[in-house]
C-alpha cells in the first residue's frame, strides 16, 4: 500500500476527502436548512391567508418595517387614494408579461402606504388604459407585503407613468416626492380600486430535501470510488509482483541438486 504515498495518490485522496467533507458538512446541511426554510414559508403563507383580517396597526405599528411573521397577513386599512400612481415593470403573472399598478393611499391615521391595485398586460410597450382609483374614503382588505429588494436600475418614464423594477417604498418615495411607510399592501379581489388582483404564489415545490440527500449520496460515491481504485491498484501491483517473482524463479540457473530432485524425487 506504499503507492498511496505517491504524489498523485496523495492529491487524489485529499481531493476525495475534501469533496466528501463538503458534501457532509456544507452542502447537505445547507440544503436541509433551505428545505426547512421553504417548508416554513409554505406553512406561513397557508396560515396567513387563512387568518381573518385585522386592522393593520395591530400588526405593523405606524412607520415600522413589516416583519416576516406578518408577511401575507390580511389587514384592513381605511383612507383615501391619492394621485401619483406608478408602475412595477417587467413582471410575470401566470407566465405572461404584466405591469403592476401602485397607488398612494393615505390612511385615516396619517400614514401614506403603497397599494398594489393589481396588474395590466401591456401590448409590447403600450399599456392599456388604467382605470383610476375610486375617490372618497374607502376601506380596503389587503395582504401585507414587505418591501422587495431594490435594484440598481433607475426608474424609467414611459407611457405616462414612472416605472420601477422593484416595489420598495424607500426607493419609490423619494423618486415621487413622497414619504411612504415601509412595505406595501396587495389588494384582494373585489376591493375598491382592484384591477386584476395579483394571484397568490403557488406553494414552493421544495426540492431542497432531495438535493440534500443527493449530496450525501455523492459523498458516499466519492469514497466508494476511491476505495475501488485503491483496491484495483493494489491487486494490479500484487499480480505484477507475483509475475515478476515467477519469472525470476524460471530464469535462475538449475543446480545438480535440482536435476537429481526432478529425476529421482518424483
Amino acid at each position: 500500500m506504499r503507492f498511496l504515498l505517491r504524489p498523485g495518490w496523495i492529491a487524489l485522496t485529499l481531493a476525495v476527502a475534501g469533496f466528501a467533507f463538503g458534501c457532509y458538512y456544507l452542502l447537505a446541511p445547507w440544503q436541509f436548512h433551505r428545505s426547512e426554510e421553504r417548508d416554513g414559508n409554505n406553512a406561513a403563507l397557508t396560515r396567513a391567508v387563512a387568518t381573518a383580517p385585522v386592522p393593520r396597526g395591530e400588526l405593523v405599528p405606524p412607520g415600522t418595517e413589516p416583519t416576516d411573521t406578518v408577511a401575507w397577513r390580511q389587514v384592513v386599512v381605511t383612507g383615501t387614494y391619492e394621485p401619483g400612481e406608478v408602475l412595477a415593470r417587467l413582471r410575470s403573472v401566470d407566465g405572461s408579461a404584466a405591469s403592476e399598478v401602485l397607488t398612494p393611499f393615505r390612511t385615516t391615521g396619517g400614514e401614506t402606504l403603497l397599494v398594489n391595485r393589481g396588474y395590466v398586460r401591456p401590448a409590447g410597450t403600450v399599456l392599456p388604459p388604467i382605470p383610476p382609483a375610486p375617490g372618497g374614503t374607502v376601506t380596503l382588505v389587503a395582504y401585507q407585503r414587505p418591501d422587495e429588494t431594490p435594484t440598481d436600475r433607475a426608474p424609467v418614464d414611459q407611457s405616462g407613468y414612472r416605472q420601477f423594477y422593484a416595489i420598495d417604498a424607500a426607493q419609490i418615495g423619494p423618486s415621487t416626492g413622497r414619504s411612504f411607510s415601509p412595505g406595501y399592501l396587495q389588494l384582494l379581489p373585489d376591493q375598491p380600486g382592484t384591477l386584476t388582483a395579483v394571484p397568490l404564489p403557488p406553494p414552493d415545490p421544495n426540492p431542497s430535501y432531495s438535493y440534500a440527500w443527493q449530496w450525501l449520496i455523492f459523498g458516499v460515491m466519492a469514497i466508494g470510488g476511491w476505495a475501488y481504485f485503491v483496491r484495483l491498484e493494489y491487486r494490479t501491483r500484487r499480480d505484477e509482483a507475483e509475475q515478476s517473482a515467477g519469472a525470476a524463479d524460471e530464469a535462475a540457473p538449475r543446480t545438480t541438486a535440482d536435476v537429481l530432485a526432478d529425476r529421482y524425487g518424483r
